[in-house]
């Protein structure tokens, strides 16, 4: 009588690694599912669905995650204002928890004791899938093969795998593989590793494709009316076409469209890696950026201003535990529906202007808006009284002086 053969989900990617961590598992006497996320990814997933099958796998599972990703992790973000180090609008990190539950959901209807992956090491994916799917399945186990020494003895790297592949008859791409590693959704593609590893290097001008080169972006900008409704976009409005978008998924699809046309969405940064390296990366996110600075205009258009700071550090804490991993734990979970409540008067529109590869915010109209025209107006006193500021000035005066006299008789 023969044992069962456990049972592990796989994140299939249908790429060189995880076909061959397919093969490899197999071969370890495990029984694998791959497990496909479409999050927006350019991918021939019938292609990827028919190259598993061959390899071995017991069931191939594509779920379609698009809407989810965009309603449940891209608008959360974009109310919170979510920004790592200033810079990194979250795309990859945003899309490891949707992913995990899908890759959790599957694992318990199919009774999966594993679930797997392929990610290095020496990147925050691991750590970004492996805690969210510990948070959502607790009982769960996780294969990791970059990190067991019985895989990581036999491949050394991309060589290995090939070879790998070519002697188990997995098909391998006929064409040279991009010199960089790529990570692609709906919400942005970050490109790391190759001959990206060289800060002081240059990005190549044929790396991009999402965005447009912003010196061959239209020589006319691009005119657009963005809708929010607590915080959550809710639709867009091309202002020289009338063309209204209000679906979710179609929203965020216009939005990459025209703001990839105008080059809007680029940068090159060098982050903290959770784990506690440095690593460059250059991302395109082009709907994020134009949301992101949108929603920013708005939210200092309708906010009281310590509510602002608040919300401003509290952001970055977010930030911070999304980019690390933590997006089910429960400090996430607290601080967002800190964020949340702070987004209960982000209600009006914002038009902006796109051209040559940035945004301009360049009006904006609320209902719930602290602004007072007839108060801060410069022709007319309001209810405002000038007399007042004279002891304004005075009281914070009286640190500068106290200071300055403290230092001068020092000296």
């Amino acid at each position: 009588m023969t044992s069962q053969r456990s049972v592990v989900v796989l994140a299939y990617s249908g790429g060189l690694d995880t076909s061959c961590i397919l093969q490899w598992l197999i071969e370890e006497g495990y029984d694998v599912i791959a497990y496909m996320a479409n999050i927006g990814q350019e991918e021939d997933f019938e292609a990827a669905q028919k190259k598993a099958q061959k390899i071995g796998a017991k069931k191939v599972v594509i779920a379609d995650l698009r809407r989810e990703f965009v309603t449940d992790f891209i608008w959360p973000a974009v109310g919170s204002g979510l920004i790592y180090e200033s810079r990194y609008l979250l795309g990859t990190s945003l899309a490891r928890p949707c992913i995990a539950k899908g890759l959790v959901a599957i694992a318990r209807s199919e009774n999966a004791q594993f679930i797997s992956h392929g990610a290095t090491g020496k990147g925050n994916d691991q750590v970004r899938l492996e805690l969210a799917c510990y948070a959502l399945f607790p009982g769960i186990k996780m294969l990791a093969p970059w990190r067991l020494p019985k895989f990581t003895k036999r491949f050394q790297g991309r060589q290995d795998l090939l070879k790998y592949a070519v002697e188990h008859g997995i098909p391998v791409p006929v064409t040279p593989k991009a010199p960089w590693s790529m990570d692609a959704n709906i919400m942005h593609i970050s490109y790391e590793s190759g001959i990206l590893e060289d800060p002081a290097e240059i990005a190549p001008s044929n790396l991009y494709q999402m965005t447009l080169d912003p010196a061959q972006a239209p020589e006319q900008p691009c005119y657009l009316q963005i809708f929010f409704k607590k915080g959550v976009p809710t639709q867009v409005v091309q202002i020289d076409t009338g063309n209204t978008v209000e679906d979710p998924l179609e929203l965020y699809q216009l939005l990459n469209n025209l703001a990839g046309k105008h080059g809007v969405g680029r940068i090159d940064i060098v982050e903290n890696r959770f784990i506690g390296l440095k690593s460059r990366g250059v991302y395109e996110t082009p709907a994020g950026t134009v949301l992101h600075s949108a929603h920013l205009d708005l939210e200092a258009f309708c906010l009281d201003r310590e509510v602002l700071r608040i919300k401003s550090y509290l952001r970055d804490r977010l930030a911070d535990y999304v980019y690390n991993g933590f997006w089910f734990s429960p400090e996430c979970n607290y601080v967002r529906k800190c964020l949340q409540n702070a987004q209960d008067n982000v209600t009006g529109w914002v038009k902006v202007k796109l051209f040559k590869g940035s945004v301009f915010s360049i009006a904006r109209s609320s209902p719930q808006s602290v602004y007072n025209q007839d108060l801060v107006s410069m022709d007319k006193h309001g209810d405002f009284q000038p007399e007042d500021a004279t002891g304004f000035i005075r009281t914070h005066a009286i640190r500068l002086q106290e200071f300055y006299r403290k230092n001068t008789n020092d000296d």
